[in-house]
């Protein structure tokens, strides 16, 4: 049952009643589309299929069977339930000790045990959601800014800014450096706030990369901290794909860039990683977020702040039994590279059979899909015209660029691990006979649905070096030049 407005949002207060939240976007359009008209194999296979979620299903057979084999780790369990009592009453907001341990070991193991992680400063948080409002609270007051380079997740609009007052100055990167951060690009976002009279209190980065699915080379880490303590301002590092890496270059934490011997004149009171296991382990639904600060100020004030996003101990209890077994994490994080790798090769393949290209990238739940060549001219509205076709006639929710803060109109996230292989082949499908109706200037009626039911292509296993397509096109990063989409 729906709620019926009755303008009484004067009722309300403004902060309840403003746009803060940033659902006024594509990309959380996509997601009501997908809502709206589901895919399902049989049961609605003409719906929308959802690659606009960053979510990681695939080692969830992993996770079940350490499950069914070790039922004493749940308090709802036969096995377990002589702790239901002492679990279910525990209310310390420091968390379970057994809790923050594994966490603290899981993170230093996903970065290769290369550096250590004190369980004293693990700070719960509802989800990585609540670890930056709680690190924005900490750090800035309204009206103060956060840089933050471009694309970034658009979630970022309302979790920093709708409750907190903060501001958000974009760092411009551009795709023909692969949007590397520059010292340069970096420079003239802190000078565009200062003329505006804006405060910047710190500079956010996620890495790897939400939505590009790279990861940032040590340089560049030196660089920013390098800036953050020229300006004296804080660095909060997003690392939720942190185990997400499938291929060289590995992953490389802030946490190992402080330990440099050439960093002692860093000043460690400005460090802040904020993490969760919602797509390393694929639970967003648990709702475990951590704010790890190497301030202690910040981190005695970010823990009297969980109170309002403390991580259940039933969760508790079942994360830290999971994340104690070695034997378990280190197969977990294998395969899951594993899978990752395997599933973004199949996708990216698929897409280059008809001339798409992406962005070079090696982590994540996404790539960074070039459709720029199919846009009428090189402008957000051209962008939002093609989104609209392939939300609306593909079915396919993907993200275009412009949402995510992009300066370049033409570039789309596309989520690949949220689904099994044959959705995933059918959404390739899809792709494919819009792409070459598209290149054909074939215009089908409104109502039929070429690119779903009535589909029956089939996609080519052959080596993409027996694809017809120009020289560049070969490297995976390069822009769209396919002889059937040059022909648009």
């Amino acid at each position: 049952m729906g709620f019926v407005s009755n303008n009484n949002a004067h009722l309300l207060s403004k902060m309840a009643t403003n746009d803060g939240h940033g659902e006024k976007s594509p990309y959380f359009d996509g997601w009501k589309a997908y809502d709206n008209d589901p895919y399902h194999l049989t049961k609605n296979p003409d719906g929308v299929i959802q690659m606009g979620l960053a979510e990681n299903e695939l080692c969830f057979d992993l996770v079940q069977e350490w499950v069914v084999n070790n039922p004493e780790a749940s308090i709802c369990t036969a096995e377990g339930a002589n702790e239901f009592k002492e679990i279910s009453i525990f209310q310390d907001y420091h968390g379970l000790p057994a809790f923050r341990e594994g966490v603290a070991k899981f993170m230093g193991k996903v970065r290769g045990d290369r550096v250590r992680f004190d369980p004293d400063r693990i700070v719960m948080s509802g989800g990585a959601t609540g670890a930056h409002e709680m690190l924005a609270f900490c750090l800035a007051d309204p009206g103060d800014a956060f840089l933050v380079p471009t694309p970034y997740y658009p979630g970022f609009d309302r979790d920093l800014r709708w409750r907190t007052g903060l501001q958000i100055v974009p760092i411009i990167c551009e795709s023909s450096n692969n949007f590397k951060i520059t010292e340069e690009a970096l420079e003239s976002a802190f000078q565009r706030a200062k003329e505006s009279n804006i405060r910047v209190k710190g500079l956010l980065i996620t890495n790897p990369s939400n939505p590009l699915g790279t990861v940032l080379d040590r340089d560049t880490l030196r660089t920013l901290v390098a800036f953050i303590n020229r300006k004296n301002i804080h660095l909060i590092c997003d690392e939720i794909y942190a185990a997400t890496v499938f291929d060289q270059p590995h992953f490389i934490s802030i946490a190992e860039i402080i330990e440099e011997k050439d960093q002692q004149n860093c000043n460690r009171d400005l460090i802040h990683i904020a993490y969760s296991l919602s797509k390393d382990m694929g639970f967003p639904g648990f709702r475990v977020g951590i704010v790890y600060s190497y301030n202690d100020a910040v981190t005695n004030c970010a823990r009297k702040m969980s109170s309002f996003g403390l991580v259940s101990t039933q969760t508790q209890h079942l994360i830290g039994s999971l994340l104690s077994d070695d034997v378990f994490v280190g197969k977990f994080l294998v395969e899951s590279a594993e899978r990752l790798a395997k599933r973004h090769e199949m996708f990216t393949k698929g897409l280059a059979q008809v001339g798409i290209g992406s962005l070079k990238s090696n982590a994540g739940l996404f790539i960074w899909m070039d459709l720029r060549r199919l846009l009428k001219e090189p402008t957000v509205d051209a962008e939002t015209v093609l989104w609209k076709i392939i939300i609306h006639e593909v079915k396919l929710n993907v993200s275009p660029g412009s949402s995510f803060h992009c300066s370049e109109p033409g570039w789309f996230r596309v989520c690949f691990a949220n689904m099994d292989d044959a959705t995933l082949k059918i959404a390739l499908r899809r792709i494919r006979s819009f792409v070459l109706q598209r290149s054909k200037g074939v215009e089908e009626p409104a109502k039929r649905k070429c690119w779903q039911s009535n589909l029956q292509l089939s996609l080519s296993s052959r080596r993409l070096d027996d694809i017809v397509m120009a020289p560049h096109m070969m490297s995976p990063h390069s822009p769209i030049s396919s002889p059937l989409v040059r022909a648009t």
